[in-house]
């Protein structure tokens, strides 16, 4: 089967008979109203019509014929000036339905362009999946092979277009219609010149200006037009300004024949848009952290980095990378967070990629919706990549299941340190229930007291742990209970950053009689060969830009 005639068909005021109510006539409907074209649509009253299509019909958008389909219709129901025969047809009954059959058969007779569902053989057209932005249209089609796969080739092809192409194209053809604008002014002239030479001589008299210069000249300016098209990279088109159209048709009236008038360096650091990035670095291995986030992190101009992103982290850093860590500590936390804030926006206002690096998730007790809400108030909307958080990955690390059946449905997240400081409300004892305690290792005696001594109800004896700097080689874990975990807190000391996981889960997969056990460090990675990748990786990239 050859290949088919692909066009662009200008569909305005045209009319297009649409047979049929079902979801697929609306879709059609829209389809023909957004290419400037009326449809009408042929059903019988009594018909059960789509609600987005009976929208249509109430806001005068379609017309509804409430009949069967009679053979006069495709050559009445059309435009005056081409005898009311009507512009294409979309039946939407499927092939199997004999109409269908006889529709086609008709529209085949008359030349009417027609469209059945589901029926290749009895169209002769097809729809593409296209993507529109402003005059740029792309269009894709398997032949009757496969709608969706179209759509999916189609969605994939968008998706790798810079931003404000469409823009560009109308500025590109602004170019094209002035070059012709120009060149056809300026061959009037010289016809009037010629006209007038009976009158009188010009200035111009003894300068031989040959009709191949004019070519030549002519030439030059559409091959600029054609060089820029072909050879520029898409995003420096996309970046192309209202002014910098000046500039280029200014180009074309000097002498050198091989300029533009534009330096596409300049252009591409205009295209180079300041972007702040939210991104969560997971609870402290580097091999942790999503790809999202360590290409974030190759990309920066500027970290702003917690005080808690471990070393490990950081080491992926690029050397030519600014890098500043929030110097919080009890009673600075604000001042040091507008401090962050600060120095984040004056990064964005010197055009600048800038990753706020946050321990764990961003949006888990990381104040991340603050600072989206800080930047976005600027102008800048930030990308948030999410971090594997501790609250969950912890206790899987210390054998802790925050869920199994028969011992605990639900997991809670709360945060042993309320806002200023404040302690907050705990939450009741739910013998079903595991609780993940973060920030609370600081102020660990008045949150146990709170837990067992007041209202919670919560059993001294209610497993416990707490894990600290959970997957790093430093990782310790404290098994416990209520009753002893402040006691072996203070006797072994604290490891920050770490949390506290309290429920019957505690006790899965481990069981002792002690009153506390400690285990020491970390090689959950050393089996699968993954330690250690992330370095490399670094090591490979770095090798490579020099």
């Amino acid at each position: 089967m050859p290949a088919a005639l692909l066009t662009a068909v200008d569909s305005t005021s045209h009319i297009h008979l649409v047979v049929g109510s079902n979801p697929l006539a609306a879709a059609r409907c829209s389809r023909s109203l957004e290419v400037g074209a009326k449809p009408r649509l042929i059903a019988s009253a009594n018909a059960h019509v789509h609600y987005a299509l009976m929208k249509r019909i109430d806001d005068g958008e379609v017309e509804w014929i409430k009949r069967d389909f009679r053979e006069e219709d495709l050559r009445v129901l059309g435009r005056e000036e081409v005898e009311g025969v009507v512009d294409a047809v979309f039946v939407t009954l499927g092939g199997k339905n004999p109409l269908s059959t006889q529709i086609s058969s008709m529209c085949r007779r008359l030349r009417i362009p027609i469209n059945v569902a589901d029926a290749p053989n009895l169209c002769t057209f097809s729809l593409l999946s296209t993507h529109s932005d402003g005059p740029l249209q792309i269009g894709i089609t398997t032949s009757g092979k496969g709608c969706k796969l179209s759509s999916r080739i189609r969605r994939e092809i968008a998706s790798s277009l810079p931003p404000d192409l469409g823009a560009a194209v109308e500025r590109l053809g602004t170019i094209r219609r002035r070059i012709w604008e120009e060149d056809h002014a300026a061959e009037l002239a010289l016809e009037m010149e010629a006209e007038e030479d009976e009158n009188g001589q010009k200035a111009t008299f003894n300068q031989l200006v040959t009709p191949e210069d004019r070519d030549a000249a002519r030439s030059r300016r559409m091959r600029w037009l054609s060089q820029i098209c072909e050879y520029w990279p898409l995003r420096r088109l996309a970046a192309i300004r209202d002014d910098d159209v000046d500039t280029i048709l200014r180009s074309y009236t000097s002498s050198n024949p091989t300029s533009c008038g534009l330096d596409g360096t300049k252009i591409d650091q205009r295209a180079r848009k300041a972007r702040i990035v939210l991104a969560g670095s997971g609870p402290g291995n580097p091999d942790l952290l999503t790809t999202a986030t360590h290409k974030a992190i190759l990309s920066a101009d500027l970290i702003l980095a917690d005080k808690l992103v471990p070393a490990p982290v950081l080491d992926l850093v690029p050397r030519r990378t600014d890098v500043y860590i929030a110097r919080k500590f009890p009673g600075n936390a604000e001042r040091a967070q507008e401090e962050l804030l600060s120095m984040g926006l004056e990064g964005l206002k010197a055009g600048k990629n800038v990753v706020r690096l946050k321990q764990g998730d961003p949006y888990i007790y990381g104040r991340g919706a603050e600072e989206y809400e800080f930047f976005r108030g600027h102008g800048y909307t930030p990308v948030v990549l999410p971090g594997i958080t501790s609250a969950l990955s912890a206790p899987l690390f210390a054998a802790i299941p925050p869920t199994h059946r028969s011992v605990a449905d639900e997991v809670l997240i709360c945060t042993g340190t309320g806002r200023k400081g404040a302690a907050p409300n705990p939450p009741e004892y739910v013998s079903t229930r595991t609780v993940v305690f973060l920030m609370a290792l600081h102020r660990l005696s008045a949150l146990i007291d709170s837990l067992i001594s007041g209202e919670k109800n919560w059993p001294k004896e209610t497993p416990c742990a707490v894990i600290e700097r959970a997957s790093c080689p430093d990782q310790r874990v404290v098994r416990t209970t209520l009753e002893y975990v402040c006691a072996a807190i203070e006797e072994e000391g604290s490891r920050p950053p770490g949390l506290l996981a309290v429920g019957r889960s505690c006790e899965v997969l481990w069981k002792g009689a002690q009153k506390w056990v400690i285990e020491e460090g970390f090689k959950g990675f050393e089996e699968l060969g993954a330690e250690g990748d992330l370095s490399l990786l670094k090591e490979v990239e770095k090798l490579s830009c020099e």
